[in-house]
């Protein structure tokens, strides 16, 4: 469990109080966060031991985004109560809050000293969640500000306004020369970088998506529809909210402070197919779920859809933390349209699980070969030679019959089950080296771009005959691509989609792109090299 879902009622209204006071005097520049130098000094005030506190930062921290919301504050002051009354300090203890509900507040040397110093009536105070309600973050103004002047390094407080700064003025001056934004991915914006791990669902009509989101949140959500049939005709969003409610695709698309802005891309036909479901859910504050319409087989498959469905499955797998393929016993085949939802996965394998659903369905015999015949049709598909983590189960809140299923069935199912669970469980953790990871990847596909870009730009003819030379290119990009490669040894495995290329190069013209800039890529290789390691290093544990 992280340290901000642990239940803070088991905190007295009188200790928030006086904790959100001392929040205030440890966050020294007012900004809603308390980071390892303010942590540092104000923790110093409890006397206990380096490691221990070493230990309750790393608790506290747990998503390691190198500073303390108002919660996790709450969290630290709480355990370090408990390392004072002599107990030892585990991740375990985050598990049950029982052993925090009767906790005192911890003895802080000369805490009083100082909060007599400070007033802070005049301040804006902050809820339970970090927030301040008088205060923007400074760096959701960065992405607007049209001014050209460079972010000072103070300016950061986390390892994501960290990336933000690095991303404005070293990432972004290289996408736009070489127009990655056409070519690969739209440009990021603020509500990118701030929004909460997403987990999508994929996978044939009927095989206990929808059914599967409500088992983990164990209650309906607006606009879940199931049913034999393909009841899920569109994407959903299941996102937290204040109230329970649907709202369109047209409107979430221009919401600034929601990352869907991409999405209008694929233009109307798509957005009148796309919904948000908002409701207020302890997990939802954690995780969106995002569901998807049933992939297509047989006949079905050739009544072509009006808008590009692979290229917004694609979308959502780039900005996803973990991507769910749901199959069932009975639906083990690929279909062609599968397979191509597959292929556009292509680059996020590390987020791929495999979730044999409805297992209980088939005795244990069946389920061994049924298990046999999933893994030789991904094999075929996949095109990778590590098997897959596929996790088997029934997630669905009918409690199966007993008599149906045998006990080695059952213990498999319940450990399996635990497995996902824990799986999903750990995603917020791990959000922000998640979103280095990315961060990273988008940063080498830029590159590469800028390289073709380029590349293409420069064999162009001065004078004569451009419109045949670049038909040319276009109808030899697959070489084009190889000379690259050679010219600037780059893996042929980070090259994009030759394809997909040639159907956006159709739409430019080659001699009007841009030649290499030397410095942009370098700027681009100092921030890999140095700036994103030295991030790293200014925001982990501060008592490393």
């Amino acid at each position: 469990m992280e340290a901000s879902s642990l239940p803070i009622d088991s905190c007295s209204k009188e200790h928030q109080k006086i904790y959100r006071d001392w929040f205030n005097i440890a966050d020294s520049d007012r900004d809603g966060r308390v980071t390892g130098n303010d942590a540092t000094k104000f923790f110093a005030m409890s006397k206990l031991s380096r490691q221990e506190l070493k230990q309750i930062w790393a608790i506290a921290d747990s998503k390691r985004q190198g500073y303390l919301g108002l919660k996790e504050f709450i969290v630290a002051m709480q355990l370090i109560s408990w390392a004072q009354a002599g107990h030892e300090i585990t991740f375990d203890i985050l598990k049950s809050s029982a052993d925090l509900e009767n906790i005192g507040l911890p003895a802080m040397e000369g805490v009083d000293a100082l909060a007599a110093k400070k007033d802070f009536a005049t301040n804006g105070v902050h809820d339970i969640n970090g927030s301040n309600h008088h205060q923007v973050p400074a760096s959701a103004k960065w992405f607007t500000s049209k001014s050209s002047k460079k972010i000072p390094p103070s300016a950061v407080t986390s390892v994501v306004d960290g990336l933000k700064r690095l991303y404005i003025e070293k990432l972004k001056p290289l996408e736009s020369t070489y127009r990655f934004n056409d070519f690969v991915s739209p440009s990021l914006t603020n509500s990118d970088f701030d929004a909460k791990p997403m987990v999508m669902l994929l996978g044939q009509y009927s095989t206990g998506k929808t059914t599967f989101i409500k088992h983990l949140l164990q209650c309906d959500y607006p606009g879940a529809h199931i049913g034999p049939e393909p009841t899920t005709d569109r994407f959903v969003v299941v996102m937290s909210g204040p109230d329970e409610r649907s709202i369109p695709g047209n409107t979430i698309a221009v919401q600034a402070d929601l990352p869907f802005g991409g999405l209008t891309t694929f233009g109307g036909a798509f957005l009148s197919k796309f919904e948000c479901s908002q409701m207020p859910h302890p997990l939802l504050d954690q995780i969106t779920f995002v569901d998807t319409p049933g992939v297509l087989s047989g006949e079905k498959q050739r009544t072509q859809r009006s808008y590009d469905f692979t290229g917004v499955i694609s979308w959502f797998a780039a900005k996803c933390d973990l991507i769910l393929l749901l199959f069932d016993p009975h639906k083990l085949d690929i279909s062609d349209e599968f397979k191509r939802v597959i292929s556009c996965l292509r680059g996020n394998d590390d987020k791929i699980r495999v979730v044999l659903n409805k297992a209980h369905q088939v005795d244990t015999q069946q389920l061994m070969r049924v298990y046999g015949a999933l893994m030789w049709s991904l094999g075929k598909v996949l095109n990778t030679p590590e098997v897959v983590r596929v996790y088997i189960g029934s997630f669905n809140d009918n409690q199966f019959n007993e008599a149906d299923v045998d006990q080695l069935g059952q213990d498999l199912f319940e450990k399996e089950q635990d497995d996902l669970l824990k799986d999903l469980l750990d995603i917020p953790r791990k959000a922000c080296d998640r979103r280095i990871n990315e961060f990273v990847k988008r940063a080498r596909a830029a590159k590469i771009n800028a390289y073709i870009v380029s590349h293409l730009k420069k064999e162009m003819p001065s004078m004569m005959g451009k419109a045949k030379a670049q038909q040319r290119l276009i109808d030899n990009l697959q070489d084009e691509f190889a000379k690259v490669q050679r010219e600037y040894h780059l893996p042929p495995g980070d090259f994009p989609s030759v394809e997909h290329y040639r159907e956006v190069l159709n739409n430019y013209n080659i001699d009007k792109f841009e030649k290499l800039k030397p410095k942009l890529v370098q700027a681009v290789d100092d921030m890999l090299g140095y700036e994103i390691p030295e991030l790293l290093k200014n925001f982990r544990n501060p008592y490393e």
